[in-house]
């Protein structure tokens, strides 16, 4: 694993909605190596754990990376604080990204609330051959539609109360667009019970799927165990870690 940690300037800062947040990073010898679904690992000054962080955007040609996240707690509040000017305290990129397909004609990306921003990336790479999903709780915690359209995708927008897009979840769309033609992968990153039912839909289907768990993490680099999570490989059950095995894995990696 090829991984670097320093301190980086913020260059950019955007508040999108209700507790998110966007942070754009000078970090140059990162984003060289950085690849869609991998995650960053942030310390927040006085705090002993660090915080996982999706990569929302690689620019390679600036030599920046995007983060973009929701603040929970303490934390991601010391995060958030945080200004053009400032610095933060960057490991990373970690962890395994999502399988680029280059000669893919029709992908289809899901994400669930924080799970959107590491769409944006893939949004990015296959342009119109995208369909995104984007599903949300409610109108206030919408983010990223316009970044998905200028990327060229076609997007489809679900909340769980119907006070934007289309009422209901994110897996009806998905069944609608896997049968009314043919669909050549699907990527996904959200709440589990969201990408459980995801999986299966691509599974039945036989379509390729890549789920990105999220998932509490410690050192984020394999050494501890708060991340641990059960896996079937080559017929075989075993415990791996989201942050060094995944947090990308093939659908059928995953024993939900």
């Amino acid at each position: 694993m090829k991984y670097t940690k320093s301190i980086y300037p913020i260059i950019r800062k955007q508040i999108l909605g209700k507790k998110f947040f966007l942070q754009e990073i000078l970090c140059h010898d990162i984003t060289e190596k950085a690849i869609p679904g991998q995650f960053v690992h942030i310390l927040p000054e006085g705090f002993t754990l660090r915080r996982p962080i999706s990569i929302c955007d690689i620019n390679k040609e600036k030599g920046s990376i995007t983060i973009v996240y929701e603040v929970k707690q303490e934390g991601t509040e010391w995060i958030a604080s945080r200004n053009v000017g400032d610095t933060l305290d960057v490991l990373g990129p970690l962890g395994r990204g999502f399988t680029m397909l280059p000669d893919a004609k029709k992908v289809v990306l899901v994400g669930g609330g924080i799970g959107n921003p590491p769409m944006l990336p893939l949004a990015k790479f296959y342009g119109e051959r995208a369909t995104v999903i984007s599903g949300f709780r409610n109108a206030e915690l919408v983010i990223l539609q316009d970044e998905f359209v200028k990327a060229g995708a076609d997007t489809i927008l679900c909340t769980d109360d119907g006070s934007a897009g289309t009422k209901g979840f994110v897996t009806e769309p998905l069944k609608r667009l896997i049968e009314d033609g043919r669909v050549d992968a699907v990527f996904a990153c959200g709440p589990k019970p969201m990408l459980k039912f995801v999986a299966a839909i691509a599974d039945e289907a036989d379509v390729f799927c890549e789920v990105s768990l999220e998932e509490r993490m410690g050192c984020g680099i394999g050494a501890c165990l708060v991340c641990a999570c059960k896996l079937n490989q080559n017929g075989e059950s075993r415990m791996g870690h989201v942050c060094k095995d995944g947090p990308v894995f093939s659908s059928k990696e995953v024993e939900w």
